[in-house]
C-alpha cells in the first residue's frame, strides 16, 4: 500500500499557507516602513548633534557665523547630502558618512537638497503623510511644522 497525503490534506495545508501569508506580508511592509522612517529619525537626531558640536567648535575658535548650508547639490539624484558645513568642501564634515540623495525623482525614504535650500524628506509609500521640509535656520535644522506637523512629528519623536 502506498503513502500519500491525501487531496484533503493537501488542500487544507495550501488554505493554511494562504492564511498566514495575508497576515504575515503586509507587517512585514510596515516593519520595512518602520524601520526607514528610524533611519530617517536617526540622520535628523545625528545632524542636529554635528550642528551643535560645530557652533559650539566656532564659538570656541572666536568665529560667531551661523551655519546656512548642510551641502548637498540642489535637485541631484544619487549624490552624497549632508556633506560639509557651509556647502564648502575645506569645511568639516556634517556626518562623517553622509548619506545618498534619492536614486530617482520618484524614490521615497530618502533626502533631497530643494531650489530653496530646504532639504525634503519623501516619507515611504505606506506612511500616509506628506513629504516634511526642513530648514536651516539660526543654526538649528528645523522642520517646517506650519505645514507639515505631522509629517514633522513622525520624525522628531
Amino acid at each position: 500500500m502506498k503513502k500519500a497525503f491525501t487531496m484533503i490534506e493537501l488542500v487544507f495545508v495550501i488554505v493554511v499557507i494562504g492564511i498566514l501569508a495575508t497576515i504575515a506580508i503586509p507587517k512585514f511592509a510596515a516593519t520595512r516602513d518602520d524601520a526607514i522612517l528610524t533611519k530617517a529619525k536617526t540622520t535628523v537626531a545625528n545632524i542636529r548633534a554635528a550642528m551643535s558640536s560645530e557652533v559650539q567648535r566656532r564659538i570656541f575658535e572666536g568665529n560667531y557665523t551661523a551655519i546656512n548650508d548642510l551641502g548637498g547639490v540642489v535637485n541631484t539624484n544619487d549624490k552624497p547630502i549632508f556633506d560639509y558645513f557651509d556647502g564648502n568642501s575645506s569645511n568639516r564634515r556634517v556626518l562623517e558618512y553622509p548619506p545618498r540623495s534619492c536614486e530617482t525623482n520618484s524614490s521615497v525614504g530618502c533626502w533631497m537638497k530643494t531650489a530653496t535650500g530646504t532639504y525634503l524628506y519623501k516619507m515611504p509609500a505606506g506612511v500616509n503623510l506628506a513629504n516634511p521640509t526642513f530648514t536651516v535656520n539660526n543654526n538649528r535644522f528645523d522642520c517646517n511644522t506650519a505645514v507639515n506637523p505631522d509629517s514633522c512629528r513622525k520624525l522628531e519623536r
